[in-house]
């Protein structure tokens, strides 16, 4: 089957675009966004349930590296060049000042599974932000014990408004006194453009450089991320070893 041509990014006003942030060079899984889960690239399948969402104008992807570019064309899914950047948030803010649009929501590119009703909630959620709010942040309640433990696995806790508290990559908060629930951040965001720009030129804080977690740049900073519930079962692809169990969840999906 003869590839098709990606066209340029269209750079018209739109209401609320996705961006899957892509790089190459992830120290756990290099080359990542262009492994194969079911025939396809990582990207592709990401890029497939941003399509399924319905309140999206445009899909996007946005990487530095000439190979996940050149992928893009080949598969016609829009893509921007970026700079290099610290994190995938920070690319999300440079497209932003190129594409025109009155909200973002950045998909992490090893969520082939995410589900498209979460990324209409974070866009709706987008329109409701409260004054102070600069992000809106997916995320679920854990049930396997494993994901608690797994250090690729962010977990985050939350006040009594849903704003995120803290980020971490340990089983957080310590079960002293209490049974807690433990809720796993999924790579689901959602900024206007001025918290992207804000975002940008804020520095890494000690926090976010030694957990590897972009949204406590925010929290560092003392800025609000507001934490969306959302049903969301699927499974983010970290390792080579996640991939292997995202080929087996994929095949074991019924057929639509």
């Amino acid at each position: 089957m003869a590839a098709t041509t990606a066209a340029p990014p269209n750079t018209t006003h739109r209401h609320h675009i996705a961006v899957i942030p892509c790089r190459w060079g992830a120290s756990r899984f290099p080359g990542k966004p262009l492994a194969q889960l079911g025939g396809k690239p990582l990207l592709w399948h990401v890029h497939q349930r941003c399509l399924e969402a319905k309140r999206l104008d445009s899909v996007v992807v946005a990487t530095d590296d000439e190979r996940i570019e050149e992928a893009c064309h080949e598969l016609g899914i829009e893509c921007v060049r970026t700079g290099r950047h610290l994190t995938g948030t920070d690319r999300v803010a440079e497209c932003a000042e190129r594409l025109p649009a009155d909200a973002y929501i950045n998909v992490q590119g090893d969520e082939p599974f995410i589900s498209p009703a979460a990324i209409d909630a974070v866009s709706e959620a987008l329109e409701q932000l409260a004054p102070g709010t600069l992000a809106v942040n997916a995320y679920t309640e854990l049930q396997d014990v494993g994901a608690v433990l797994d250090h690729n696995v962010v977990k985050v806790v939350v006040d009594t408004q849903r704003n995120a508290l803290m980020f971490s990559r340990q089983p957080i908060p310590y079960p002293r006194g209490d049974r807690p629930s433990y809720l796993r951040q999924l790579g689901l965001y959602g900024f206007t453009g001025t918290a992207l720009s804000l975002f940008r030129h804020l520095p890494q804080g000690p926090l976010e450089r030694t957990e590897g977690v972009e949204m406590l740049r925010f929290v560092e900073h003392g800025h609000g991320v507001r934490m969306l519930p959302v049903i969301d079962d699927g499974l983010a692809v970290d390792t080579p070893e996640d991939l292997a169990r995202a080929n087996m969840l994929l095949h074991s999906q019924p057929v639509p």
